[in-house]
């Protein structure tokens, strides 16, 4: 199925994520806002709880702060079942919205395939998440890949596999903080990630407001997306950084219209050098957003690590998911409780990690 993105403006995802709460109804009222707001699309967030984070895997600072006692509770209350996702998909293409979903795990990914879905969408934790991406490529389906927390070298790992499948990609330049500060958001990285990769590219915001957004938009930005929920006072990680429906209605109306856009005002500060890399705000966000190789279950010393004895998942304090390959047939030096990140010193012979 193809997707097309607009020729004379930004394509403008309407970001729901989990900002449902975990409640079908609630989901069905967010599909009904950016509708209203003239949206082209609304997104959502499908994943098992189980597949992707570890018991014991931390919280980032802003889910803290948001009164989250534990990152996986938090994202398993905040899971839906996958047919509610088919039901979903029906609502949001009856108002006229394309729908878009971030799947986190392949079968999830498979899943969304099963529905026709016109496009995916990677999230920034999964840029290092190899052998997921090779997955999701092989689907051929129109993927929208945020690269926040990235530098250059591990977003061209990353497009990798959709080069090799030829399936067609677009990147989102963002700042993974929440809200992010504008003076980190440097979206003269647009320019950057155009040049060195030659597709769409477009912008995902995590700033407060609406003025970043429109900046990018105003310098060219193929696609925005942009969090909103019902009121950012709800409790959940991503409610305070999300727009209410007035501020989305406004900031798509003004990218919609020429002149609006046109005659916006620039945020300097928002611009930055152009550089991509992880910036400061990103730091504790990227240990706890991105996966590592973890223990599937409880394993003592001296075990011979086959690939039913690992797992991908949070946090991203062990080997990086690209080298897993590499720790299947090393021995452990010490016992490894099940969900525990493997570590280059527990294995025998040692992995060198550069």
């Amino acid at each position: 199925m193809s997707f097309l993105l607009p020729e004379n403006r930004a394509y403008i995802i309407a970001e729901a994520g989990v900002n449902h709460d975990g409640k079908i109804a609630k989901a069905r009222k967010l599909i009904d806002i950016a509708a209203a707001a003239g949206a082209d699309a609304v997104k959502f967030q499908i994943f098992t709880t189980d597949e992707i984070i570890s018991k014991n895997a931390p919280l980032a600072e802003y889910q803290k702060r948001a009164g989250e006692q534990s990152q996986y509770a938090m994202v398993k209350r905040l899971e839906l079942p996958y047919e509610a996702f088919r039901e979903l998909k029906i609502y949001a293409e009856g108002k006229g919205l394309d729908f878009i979903v971030t799947p986190f795990d392949a079968a999830s990914a498979a899943f969304l395939a099963s529905l026709g879905v016109k496009a995916l969408k990677i999230p920034s934790g999964e840029v290092t998440n190899i052998p997921f991406l090779e997955n999701v490529a092989a689907l051929k389906i129109f993927t929208i890949i945020s690269t926040g927390m990235s530098t250059l070298e591990e977003i061209a790992d990353a497009v990798a596999p959709f080069e090799t499948a030829k399936t067609p990609y677009a990147l989102l330049h963002c700042v993974s903080s929440y809200p992010a500060p504008i003076e980190q958001i440097n979206l003269r990285a647009m320019k950057t990630l155009e040049e060195a990769f030659h597709v769409p590219v477009g912008y995902s915001d995590h700033t407060k407001g609406i003025d970043v957004a429109v900046t990018a938009a105003k310098l060219g930005a193929r696609i925005i997306e942009k969090h909103f929920t019902l009121n950012k006072h709800d409790p959940g990680p991503d409610h305070a950084a999300s727009l209410e429906p007035d501020e989305l209605r406004e900031m798509i109306r003004i990218m919609k219209d020429k002149n609006a856009l046109q005659n916006a005002g620039l945020a300097q500060e928002a611009l930055g050098t152009g550089e991509k890399k992880c910036q400061p705000c990103e730091e504790n966000v990227r240990l706890v957003a991105r996966r590592s190789v973890v223990m599937a279950r409880d394993a003592a010393a001296g075990t011979v690590l086959t690939d039913d004895m690992l797992a991908i998942k949070r946090p991203g304090t062990g080997i990086a998911p690209k080298r897993h390959g590499d720790v299947v047939g090393k021995t452990l030096t010490k016992d490894l409780a099940a969900d525990t990140p493997v570590t280059a010193d527990v294995l025998r012979p040692p992995l060198k990690i550069t």
